[in-house]
């Protein structure tokens, strides 16, 4: 089964991304997450999106695992 959340070290890992610049770029509301209880996920479709939203052309599959 395909990975549809993720947490956000491995958002930030998917991205090539630090982790205090994929908080960042949640505060600045670029890259929505969902809470599930205590825990911040980051759906793999945003990934997709942000990249996406970035270059304005569909991003390479390596995003999804």
């Amino acid at each position: 089964m395909e990975e549809v959340l993720v947490t956000v070290p491995e958002a930030a890992r998917r991205l090539a991304l630090s982790r205090s610049t994929l908080y960042r770029l949640i505060r600045q509301g670029q890259l929505r997450t969902i809470r599930v209880g205590r825990a911040r996920r980051v759906p793999v479709g945003e990934l997709v999106r942000f990249v996406e939203r970035q270059s304005g052309s569909a991003p390479d599959d390596g995003l999804h695992g």
